[in-house]
Parts: C-alpha cells; structure tokens; sequence
C-alpha cells in the first residue's frame, strides 16, 4: 500500500507560480512510477505529468510542456510539480498518482494509488 498526500495549491494569479508536493508513504516510492493528474470542473481527469522510477523518463501534456516540470526525490518519497506561466484554465483539482509499472503511463486506469487532491485556481 502506497499512501499519497498532496500540498501546495492555493490561489494564484494568471501568469505566476505554484509548486505542488506529493508526500508518499507506505511502500517505498523509489520502485513506483509518480504522476499528477487534473481535474477541471465539468471535465474528466487528465493526465499532466509523470516520472519513471529513477527519475530517467518523464512525459507531460501538450498542454503543459515548457512551463510544468515534474520531478522526484527517491530519498525523501517526495514527487514536486514545478507550475509556471499559470494560466486560467490550469485550474483545477490536482491529484498525485502512483503506479507500479516502470513506465509512465498516460492513462488513469494504470494507477494504483491516489491522493485527495489538492486544489489550484488561477485568477485572470
């Protein structure tokens, strides 16, 4: 069992920054692939980034390429998304996502373990 705590949302403006944390216990996250995935009000949950393992494979939306960046440190079971350029329609519920698989998949029917989710709105 791999339990998963998200932090960091909050209320921002068009334009700056929020840097999501993924607090992970239980299981060491150091063999698990870590995502975050969205939600939008009225929409379905949407892949934005993961990160493979060792951390060598990464892979994000088209939407979010060039501003969010994922990343991880194995030795404190922690997953970070890095939000920049935040613009309006970012908003949304953000949940972390664990996977047993090596690879990071795309799909949210591939992960095993979920957080609550943390909440980003961004003003315009």
């Amino acid at each position: 069992q791999v339990q998963l705590v998200e932090s960091g949302g909050g209320l921002v403006q068009a334009g700056g920054s929020l840097r999501l944390s993924c607090a992970a216990s239980g299981r060491t996250v150091s063999r698990i692939t870590m995502a975050w995935f969205r939600r939008a009000p009225g929409k379905e949950r949407e892949f934005v980034a993961g990160i493979s393992w060792i951390g060598d494979s990464t892979a994000s939306a088209d939407s979010v390429k060039g501003r969010f960046t994922i990343s991880r440190d194995n030795a404190e079971n922690a997953v970070y998304l890095q939000m920049n350029s935040l613009k309006p329609e970012d908003t949304a519920v953000y949940y972390c996502a664990a996977d047993k698989s090596q690879f990071v998949r795309v799909g949210d029917a591939a992960y095993d373990y979920w957080g609550q989710g943390t909440q980003v709105t961004v003003s315009s």
